[in-house]
């Protein structure tokens, strides 16, 4: 026999597109082959194998991955009858959800089994037994929420005999080797052999086994076979069979063959059935002795005598086929979903028929997207479901064959609404804002708003908004009445329901609480003076009360009460002795008190100055002295006396009072020791005055000064000397009496009288050897003193040696000389001093060295020739004509060295630095004098006129910073240099310096996380914070596109920084908003691009056209908010205008044109655009006719089309939108994309810098639809630099390049020209 060849099938070809995987696709011939009658199918096929991931964020978190398999499932080709068993192994975070699905949409057979292998981890799909319809593409689908991971491979079902193994085709196609000839020992063997083997091989055999007769065997074969044939034992015939339609019956019989390869053939009547070309209706079976034929899906047609021939044996059978009458099984009920749920009608026929129709208000259904019309197995179950109820679905659905009818009503609930968030209950300050607010899962709905049951209209009193799903309820100042139960309800067309939700406004008393209080407040008589107080709440009002009551305008006539904000002032132009007070404001749960004084300082008039200086005041010893000074001053000054700089106090003969208006001094039986100059000081706290006054009181002198000295004791004359009274007795001297005793009498003889002019006596009247005394007695006005006694002494006793010298005093020291002075000794031993001796010696020797060799007359005395930083101490002796004294006592040890000079002026005297409590200053050494070892700073108020010491002791450098100043208030300051030889001169600043920090224009601080765009959804917060500097602190104003800000806004200012809120934003709150700084010394500003999103307006004017027939191109004007938001697109609908179901044509759409294909000729569409942003979606733009795809047309512009196929539509790539510099934080992902065009489809390839990163797994990239998107997760400092997409075709090819900087958030440098940068270049902050 020949082998025909009867059919080759086209190879398939099929390539798909997958963003991150790749496609294998084996494709095989497919050959029918005919051996004999016997026709054994091969079905071919393609071997498909292929996966694709569907991802659905761009951002994954750290930890979790989109599905993967591990394991993949591997093409299966078996036979009809065997098993196919795929499995899958697959991983990701969260879990994966794991599913089986056929390509073609046929549902998986019942009998499948699908279930997970917990032993070897395994997701398994098997199937048995195989039919031929279970061939198809069969896909794993991993779902998590990140992505779909799809493995799709084949299933090939065959028939017949078991495919031939390629590989062992070819080998027969080899030379075979020669073998070993077999032997057989008889023909009767060979016989046997030759009955076991293909009739085509009988010749080959006998030739490996010797055999060369093969005519001879072939003879005596057949005769054996005609033997065997014969012998055919039936042991069970077929039977008649009775079925119904649509069954499967089976006739069978049992017999015992001799022959196993022996010729049956079934007949129905005389034809021969076919079994291979009847496309599964008849089957032949074979189990063991037993034989079958099944017929399945019985009809009318099928009823008759089948027989079976076996050899030369027939069985025959009759089949009877019973019709039944064509009824409903059943009634169809009436259906009840709710909305956007599928509905379902079933209904179950007697038998099956071709003309069943399912019918809507009397039209007829086909099935589509909106309709599934399937049928049970058997054909008897229809049923009928209807996708994606609406209300416009409600109505009569029928099902009808031939003349029966069965009908049901289906109804449609509306969906409930439902508050996605309902209403919260508010509490807010009376007069302030009350707000309600709620979202709804429906936005074409209808909105009422009651107050506790009242329907409220809108006005001045309530605002009543709502946009999108979002419902807003604003009560404006709201009132204490305005509390109570407030309720928004909710209906929709179609539903009776009314849907509410309720919320409590609580309006609460505005209490208010002090934010800064009142301090008392002292000012000078006719100087403006004010009294503040700062609430924390500007709505509150408050009243002013002075000692309890309230205080009206004709009460204190030119003061005025002010009230700015928060803020309450009263203000008291010129303070009079009338506007002091205690004064109190009181607002509701605030209180705040102070109280005003007159603050005079203390003065004195200048006449009553004049008549103290001019006329002491005088009392006699024992006598009262009274000191009366007047003043004026409030509050009452401090009243201190002083006497000679030493203060006075209370005692027992001093007494000391204060009045309103003088301050009184009384002593009480005055001694001469109070005489003396009595100061006045009266001081407050405002200011201070002085008076000075001479207290002279009168009394006799005081004896005359020293020791009466001897110039001359002989027998017969004896002169003395004195010194004059230290104190007069407030009188002048008038004359000294001089007395004489005996030594040994007790009487004194006056012996003279001398002037007060002349302080020598001398006398005659001794005798000598006899021993005397003397005394002198000064008079004045008052009285006679006490006497001065002299020592006792002889007249003409003999000359000593004068006594002691005083202690050398040294003065005028120099490096190689110092000057000595003294006093003369006390006794000068009868004689008169010749001279002195000066000794020196160096401080520690005992070796005293006489400076002079001749006395000397003088009590000073020049030394020389001193060595350099040597100590020496000094002595002198007296010399008289007796010879010389006992020494002096010794100096104090001085060092030679050049005298230290005072210092000179202290230079450069600055302020550098001051704050709000300090200021700081600096000054350089003085240029003349000698070093100084330090520095005494003093300070005055504005206020004051008194200089004080800055610190206790002087300063070692040349900085001090002064503390606990008060903010504001002007000093003066001014420096003097000290060291060993003095104080220098002062220095002064030229001006006051005022408690503040250092003049400085307003700046910005850019590291408080300000930003430069904005992006917030409507109904949302809007704060914007800004941190700056400045000194004086600088005044604030936000502006919005340029106009100063006035509305809803609330707006909080502090020294440094500045907060702007919008509680809840609206669209129309987008827009530039620019915070400006301005004080004396500059100003800046910043501007915050903010945009408010909410559901996108919807685009307008939608044209359709056609471009390529069999295709409708779309045009539309575009949506403001898409060309606002880089991120907002289009959603391109389509519907047939048989069906109420719209389905997407298209998704992520950004320009306004798109052409829709896949339309089927014949149907009339209605197109839908919407706009879609990170908030949902606008309202639809419908196509307002329905367009019509014609099959004419189509078929005419056929030929048409032609002249275009010769046009060249390739091109070289080119870039539409280019990759945009990005700027991220360490840590944060990257995403950068770009959009290309290129005909042929251009390849896409990464670079960062010069080095390939296409196949580097650290950067993710997809490019699908010519858009290429580039991730760089967890991006580090490593990452930043140069990347750049390369496009090319065999036409040419395009580069973009972009440059991506990653900084660490403490890099405030790096964050601050970020920023910079921003604001110029880019449009968005990542």
């Amino acid at each position: 026999m020949t082998t025909i060849q009867h059919n080759q099938m086209l190879q398939e070809h099929m390539s798909m597109e997958f963003s991150s995987s790749t496609t294998h696709v084996q494709t095989f011939s497919q050959t029918t082959k005919i051996v004999g009658e016997e026709v054994v199918t091969r079905k071919s096929s393609s071997t498909v194998e292929f996966f694709s991931l569907v991802t659905r964020s761009t951002n994954i978190p750290e930890g979790e991955s989109v599905p993967e398999f591990v394991e993949k499932p591997h093409p299966v080709t078996a036979s009809e009858g065997d098993k196919a068993v795929f499995r899958a192994q697959v991983k990701g975070n969260p879990k994966p959800n794991i599913s089986w699905k056929r390509e073609s949409g046929i549902p998986i057979k019942e009998s499948a089994k699908m279930f997970y292998d917990s032993v070897n981890k395994e997701h398994v799909l098997k199937l048995e037994p195989l039919t031929s319809d279970d061939s198809d593409n069969y896909k794993c689908i991993a779902s998590n929420d990140h992505a779909d991971a799809i493995y799709t491979v084949s299933l090939l079902v065959t028939e017949g005999q078991e495919i031939m193994d390629f590989k062992k085709m070819l080998k027969k196609r080899t030379t075979p080797a020669p073998k070993q000839q077999k032997k057989v020992t008889d023909e009767k063997e060979m016989l046997d052999i030759l009955a076991n083997v293909p009739k085509k091989d009988f010749e080959k055999v006998c030739m490996e086994y010797g055999f060369t007769d093969f005519r001879g065997l072939l003879k005596k074969l057949k005769g054996m076979k005609k033997v065997e044939v014969e012998t055919i034992r039936i042991l069970k015939p077929l039977e008649d069979i009775e079925t119904k339609i649509d069954t499967t019956v089976t006739f069978e019989c049992i017999m015992e063959l001799k022959d196993p390869n022996i010729k049956m053939t079934w007949v129905k009547g005389t034809e021969p059935l076919r079994i291979q070309y009847s496309l599964g209706k008849y089957d032949v079976k074979q189990l063991g002795t037993k034989y079958m034929l099944v017929i399945t899906n019985v009809n009318t047609n099928d009823a008759g005598t089948y027989s079976l021939s076996v050899g030369d044996k027939q069985m025959t059978a009759e089949l009877r086929v019973l019709d039944e009458p064509l009824k409903f099984l059943g009634e169809m009920k009436p259906v009840k979903v709710t909305e956007r749920q599928t509905a379902v009608f079933e209904i179950r026929l007697s038998k099956k028929v071709p003309d069943f129709v399912w019918k809507f208000n009397g039209k007829e259904l086909k099935r589509d997207e909106k309709y599934e019309i399937t049928v049970s197995e058997d054909g008897l179950t229809h049923t009928l479901k209807i996708k994606d109820a609406r209300l416009s679905d409600s109505g009569e659905f029928s099902a009808e064959v031939g003349n029966l009818v069965q009908k049901a009503q289906l109804t449609i609930d509306r969906i409930p609404i439902k508050f996605v968030s309902t209403l919260k209950n508010v509490r807010v300050k009376e007069k302030s804002r009350a707000c309600l607010e709620c979202e709804l899962t429906s936005k074409d709905v209808t909105l009422r708003w009651k107050k506790d049951g009242q329907l409220l209209e809108h006005g001045t009193k309530y605002s009543m908004s709502h946009e999108g799903k979002r419902a807003e309820l604003i009560i404006e100042d709201a009132q204490l009445s305005d509390g109570g139960e407030y309720t928004v309800v909710a209906m929709q067309d179609g539903d009776p329901t009314e849907y509410y939700s309720t919320a409590v406004v609580t309006v609460e008393e505005r209490l208010a609480t002090v934010k800064s209080g009142m301090s008392d407040v002292h000012a000078a008589t006719g100087s403006p003076a004010e009294l503040c107080v700062v609430l924390n709440d500007e709505k509150v009002e408050g009243v002013w009360l002075k000692d309890g009551k309230e205080i009206t305008i004709t009460d204190l006539p030119g003061v005025q009460i002010v009230k700015q904000g928060a803020v309450h002032k009263i203000i008291f132009p010129k303070m009079g002795p009338e506007h002091e007070g205690k004064y109190t404001f009181r607002a509701k749960g605030a209180e705040s008190e102070a109280s005003v004084f007159i603050a005079d300082p203390p003065t004195i008039d200048p006449s009553v100055l004049e008549a103290l200086a001019a006329h002491p005041v005088t009392v006699k010893v024992g006598h009262t002295a009274n000191i009366k000074v007047s003043f004026r001053a409030k509050p009452l000054p401090k009243v201190t006396w002083y006497k000679d700089g030493v203060e006075v106090t209370e005692e027992e003969r001093v007494s000391m009072e204060r009045k309103e208006d003088h301050a009184l001094l009384t002593i009480s039986n005055c001694v001469r020791e109070d005489s003396g100059l009595v100061l006045l000081k009266l001081k407050n706290d405002h200011g201070s005055a002085t008076a000075t006054v001479h207290l002279n009181v009168l009394d006799r002198p005081k004896p005359p000064q020293g020791r009466v000295e001897f110039l001359e004791l002989s027998g017969n004359c004896v002169h003395m000397k004195w010194k004059a009274p230290k104190d007069n007795g407030g009188r002048p001297v008038t004359q000294f009496i001089v007395e004489r005793r005996v030594i040994g009498k007790k009487s004194w003889i006056k012996i003279g009288e001398v002037d007060s002019k002349v302080t020598k006596f001398s006398t005659n009247k001794v005798e000598e050897g006899k021993a005397y005394q003397f005394r002198i007695l000064a008079v004045n006005s008052e009285g006679v003193s006490d006497p001065l006694e002299s020592d006792e002494v002889f007249a003409g006793n003999p000359i000593e040696p004068p006594g002691l010298a005083s202690q050398p005093q040294v003065t005028d020291v120099t490096k190689e000389a110092m000057t000595i002075t003294w006093n003369a000794p006390t006794q000068d031993g009868g004689a008169p001093v010749l001279g002195y001796i000066v000794e020196r010696r160096k401080k520690g020797s005992n070796l005293w060295v006489p400076v002079n060799k001749d006395p000397i007359q003088d009590t000073k005395c020049t030394v020389d020739g001193l060595l350099e930083d040597i100590e020496y101490e000094f002595r002198v002796i007296a010399v008289n004509k007796a010879g010389p004294g006992h020494p002096s006592i010794p100096s104090n040890s001085v060092v030679a060295k050049d005298p230290v000079k005072p210092p000179g002026l202290v230079q450069g005297l600055h302020v550098s630095d001051s704050s709000n409590s300090s200021i700081s200053l600096a000054w350089r050494e003085p240029a003349e004098g000698d070093p100084p070892s330090g520095y005494i700073l003093e300070m005055r108020a504005e206020d004051s006129k008194e200089w004080s010491k800055c610190t206790k002791i002087p300063i070692s450098g040349t900085c001090y910073t002064v503390g606990g100043l008060t903010e504001r208030q002007k000093y003066f300051f001014r420096i003097r240099a000290v060291n060993e030889a003095g104080v220098g001169e002062p220095v002064e600043l030229d001006e006051g310096v005022r408690a503040m920090p250092p003049p400085a224009a307003p700046k910005f601080d850019l590291s408080a996380r300000l930003k430069s765009h904005m992006v917030v959804r409507a109904g949302t917060a809007l704060c914007i914070h800004a941190a700056f500097s400045g000194s004086p602190p600088p005044n604030v104003i936000w502006q919005k596109d340029g106009i100063p800000t006035k509305g809803r806004e609330a707006i909080s200012k502090g020294k440094n920084h500045s907060q702007f809120l919008i509680n809840s934003t609206k669209r129309s709150d987008s827009g530039v908003y620019r915070i400006l700084l301005q004080n004396e010394f500059g100003e800046a500003h910043y501007d915050i691009h903010v945009r408010v999103t909410d559901f996108p307006r919807p685009p307008t004017n939608l044209q359709l056209f056609e471009e390529v027939p069999n295709t409708v191109t779309l045009t539309w004007d575009h949506s403001p908010d898409v060309q606002e938001d880089g991120e907002a697109h289009y959603v391109i609908l389509k519907r047939d205008a048989s069906t109420a179901t719209w389905f997407t044509a298209a998704e992520r759409v950004f320009s306004n044109k798109y052409t829709v294909t896949g339309l089927l000729p014949g149907r009339k569409y209605y197109f839908r655009v919407l706009a879609r942003n990170e908030v949902g979606d606008s309202d639809p733009l419908d196509s307002k006719d329905t367009w019509l795809v014609n099959k004419d047309k189509i078929e005419d512009l056929s030929s048409k089309l032609k002249p275009y196929q010769q046009k060249d539509w390739r091109h070289a790539p080119h870039f539409l939108t280019l990759l945009k510099p990005h700027t991220v934080l360490r840590g944060q992902d990257c995403t950068m994309t770009c959009a290309f065009l290129g005909n042929p489809r251009p390849t896409v390839t990464l670079y960062k810098g010069n080095v390939n990163i296409t196949a580097n797994s650290k950067f993710w990239y997809n490019s699908t639809s010519g858009v290429c998107t580039v991730v760089i997760p967890t991006c580090t400092l490593k990452d930043s630099g140069e990347y750049s997409v390369l496009v090319e075709n065999e036409l040419g090819k395009d580069r973009s390049s972009c440059t991506l900087t990653v900084f660490d958030k403490d890099d405030k440098s790096v964050l601050a020209s970020v920023t910079e940068s921003l604001q110029k270049k880019s449009k968005y902050l990542m």
